[in-house]
Formats: C-alpha cells, structure tokens, sequence
C-alpha cells in the first residue's frame, strides 16, 4: 500500500511539474514563426514523438503509398563571395571597389526542401523562399532518380514557385479543395524534414485562415497571409511539402513552422491550395503573376469599428486609405475611407487575409461586387480589379498604440492644439489638422490615438464630414455628444510609414 501510494504521490508532482513548466514557456512568449526549410549545414536533430491514430475506416499508410511517388526532394545551391575583410568600416560607395582586393574564395551556400509533382510532364509546385536565390535547383524523386531542374516562375507575396523538370509519366498528386476542410480534419504532411527523405506526419487541421498574427521572416506589406494551420509535425525541410487529405488530394502547401527552436512544435502552417493553383496557373502560363488589387489599404475592424456601423459582430475591414491616394478602382467605384468591407464578390469578408484570398482568387480586369457599411448603413459598389504592378500593392494599416497620459480636457480624453508649421508645411496639410499633445490612459481615446505623432484632419461622423482646422473645430463637434455616441475620424500620423487612417471611438467608452 505504501509503495502504490509513493507512485502516485511521484506521478502527481511530475503532471504538476510539466503543467507549470507549460505556463511558463506559454507565459514568456517563446513561440516564434519562422520558414520550414532546412539547411544541408549544421546538424539535424529529430523529433520523435509519438504520431495520432488512423481514425476508424481508414488507413494512413494507403494514403501514404498513393500520394509519396509524387512528393519530391527540392536541393538548391548559389555561390557566395565572401565581402573583403577590411579594417574599420568601409567608406559608403566603396564597399564594390574594395571587394575586389578581398578574398576571392567563394562558398557554396546550400539549402533543403520539399515539392510534389502536378503534371506528368514534369512540372512541380514548392514555395518561394526554398528556391529564391539559387544558382541551380535539383530535384530527386521517391525512387532516387535526380534531375536537374529550371525555375519556371516565383510568386513572393505568396511563397509559391514552380519549376520544371525534362521527364514524362510521373506520378502527380490530386489537386483538392481547401474551402470545403473543417477544422478537425484528419491531414498528412509528407516532405523530407531534417534531411529524413520522404516523411510521413499525421495531424489534424487546427485553424483556418490565418493572417496577420503569422509574421513571417522577409515579409512585408504586401505579402498576402491566408493559412491553414495544424499540429502534423512540420520541420526544416518540409517547406513546399503537400498537405494531404484522406482522399489522398493536396489541399495545402507546407510552408512554415511556428517554433522557438526552429523544431516542431505543434505549430504547423500551410498556403490553402486554391491560393496556390490560382498562382501556378499564372506561372506556367505567363511566367509571372498578375496580382489582382482593388486599390485599397486596409486594416482590422475593433468593437467601436463593429459599433459605430451597427454590426452584430466584430468582423470585416476597415478602410484606411487608397492606393494611390487620390484614385484608384476603388475610390472611383464610390468606396470611401472608414467604409467597413463585409463581402466581395458575393463571399463574407470578416478579417484582412479572406479578403485578400477573394481577390487573389479574381482576375485583372474582373467587376467585383463589394458591400460595405458606411456608418449604419449598408452600400454595395462595383469594383474593376487592376494589375498591382499599376498601383501600390494592399497595405495593411495598423493603429498605433498610444501614449501614456494624463490630460483633463476634452470629451475623448485627449488635449490638441495648433499642428507646429515646420510639420504642417513638411506634411503639406494645407491648413487641416489639429495636434494631438496628450492622450488620456483611461479615456476613450485609449490604445486610439498616439500622442506627440497623430494629427486629426477630419471629422468622418456625425455627418456632415467637416475638415478640422483648428481646435476649436474639434471641441465644437464634441459638444455635441453624449456618452455611448460615436465619432469617426480620419487621422494621420507623422510617420511617412503609417499615413492617415480612419479611427472610431465611442464617447465615455
């Protein structure tokens, strides 16, 4: 009895030690997000763990035979110069000069992916970062034939390329549809991770849709973000590996891992395949892609946004701005900034990365239905898309937090005054504008407004829109109103980066 009651007294204290080891990794935020592409330097570390059950009725390892013929092996190299070593920092234009008298030994810099076969004629689908960059690009298929291989085209705003190889009668993977996989769903990842040819993982789709929380290294933007997510084991060199479905089709491409060591950790990130062929079929045919914009920045929607516009629920997004700012398509079509775009071209838009995978999936040229909310009430336009080469690719517009203060004046909680004329005519305001000196940190204008860096130019709603120009003009349409009452305005910062954006804010909120 003794003995029974010391086992379970050990394993109590080790479930409670791994617990708190848990909240404690959890807690100090050491997840992070990088690419899925191994190194062929270096040394690989394997993770074995242990994978899930097969769910009754079906068999992973069928599903494994069918579909690893057309999985491949993605080996890239380039050649890098080393820059001269020079005592003390180089003068700025001379860095060329003096790199001639340097070391002219150079090294071979070489990477590791995955990719699967799509056509029988040799064309085949992997991501952008595996293979931008290379010198040559080799392919080695399931049965250890090796080809050298010819990038047909690469896609960065959407990490998608697609290279070639001289053979026929390959084996080729079923393309799927990613739109109709639940979260839940059973998926296989096969890829070469780790240097470990042709490996099968098994998982679960764990989130769709993914955006702008996935920040992935080199991005920018104007990267579009619209992942699936799930727990089958992704590692370095699983990047351009299928994502698999128990039917055997493709409805994923494995791309990046969201890991603080760089290993697996049950966060595993995958471009929807519908993104992925609307892109491929641009490469194979054009060599490039046409990326399809309405000419807009956009931005996330918060509960004053869903407020202010009478939604039920905080989705959609939030204009802040065109591209270029003063046209457009969808200035021109009617959309103005503040607009909340809830569906385009027939298709619920609730958050920035299903709009972007909307357009993305439309053409250039395409008349786009969009409706919006204009403060309460619902509009509907049509947009013609245009080439993004034309316009500034879609920004995302994101709030700055704001400062920390204490001022007692204002309805907001904010104090103004006069724009400084070194910043006015610097900003070319033509008289617009009142500074933002001071923002409360427990007014309304909270985590809304930065203070010493936001300028507020107009006054969206009430209607009728009034351009502010001095302080007194903010302080006579706030008089006005009472607490639980919104007010929408449009507000540029001083940072050439962030621009001007639209801010809603509930009084007394």
């Amino acid at each position: 009895m003794s003995s029974r009651f010391s086992r379970f007294r050990f394993a109590a204290a080790a479930a409670v030690c791994f617990s708190a080891g848990v909240l404690f990794a959890s807690g100090m935020d050491w997840t992070k997000i990088s690419w899925a592409q191994g190194s062929a330097a270096g040394s690989r570390s394997p993770v074995v763990r242990g994978g899930p059950m097969a769910p009754e009725g079906s068999s992973f390892a069928d599903i494994a035979e069918r579909v690893t013929p057309a999985v491949v092996a993605v080996n890239t190299s380039r050649t890098a110069r080393p820059r001269p070593q020079v005592r003390g920092r180089a003068p700025q234009g001379m860095e060329d000069f003096l790199e001639q008298f340097g070391p002219q030994q150079p090294r071979q810099q070489r990477g590791e992916g995955s990719g699967f076969i799509v056509a029988q004629d040799g064309y085949i689908i992997t991501n952008h970062h595996v293979v931008a960059d290379a010198d040559q690009v080799s392919i080695t298929l399931s049965d250890g034939r090796t080809f050298k291989a010819k990038v047909i085209g690469t896609d960065s705003t959407t990490d998608v390329a697609v290279v070639k190889i001289d053979a026929k009668g390959l084996p080729t993977l079923a393309i799927g549809n990613d739109e109709t996989t639940r979260i839940g769903d059973w998926v296989l990842a096969v890829g070469n991770p780790l240097g470990l040819d042709f490996t099968v993982t098994a998982g679960i789709i764990s989130a769709k849709g993914r955006g702008a929380e996935i920040q992935l290294p080199n991005s920018s933007n104007f990267t579009i973000s619209d992942f699936i997510q799930t727990d089958a084991a992704i590692n370095p060199g699983n990047s351009g590996g299928p994502l698999i479905n128990l039917r055997g089709e493709v409805i994923g491409l494995n791309s990046a891992i969201a890991s603080q060591t760089g290993f697996y950790s049950g966060y595993g990130f995958a471009i929807p395949i519908t993104l992925v062929k609307a892109v491929t079929d641009d490469l194979i045919k054009e060599g490039r892609v046409r990326l399809p914009v309405m000419g807009v920045s956009v931005g996330r929607i918060d509960p004053e946004d869903a407020g202010i516009n009478g939604l039920a629920r905080v989705a959609g997004v939030k204009v802040a701005g065109f591209n270029p700012a003063d046209g457009g398509p969808a200035k021109a079509a009617g959309i103005e900034v503040g607009d909340i775009i809830i569906s385009v071209d027939g298709k619920p838009v609730d958050r920035v990365s299903s709009l972007q995978r909307v357009v993305r999936l439309r053409r250039v040229g395409d008349l786009v239905p969009v409706e919006v909310m204009r403060y309460g009430t619902k509009k509907s336009f049509k947009v013609k898309l245009v080439e993004a080469d034309m316009l500034a690719r879609v920004a995302t517009a994101e709030n700055e937090p704001a400062a920390k203060a204490n001022p007692s004046a204002g309805k907001l909680g904010i104090a103004v005054e006069p724009v400084p004329a070194d910043v006015a005519e610097r900003l070319k305001l033509g008289g617009r504008g009142v500074f933002v000196a001071d923002v409360a940190e427990d007014g309304p204008a909270r985590a809304k407004l930065a203070a010493g860096s936001d300028i507020v130019l107009e006054i969206l709603y009430p209607t009728p829109r009034r351009v502010v120009k001095t302080v007194g003009d903010l302080q006579g349409a706030l008089t006005a109103l009472k607490d639980g009452d919104y007010v929408s305005l449009l507000v540029r910062n001083m940072d050439p980066r962030v621009g001007e954006r639209v801010v809603n804010i509930r009084v007394g909120g």
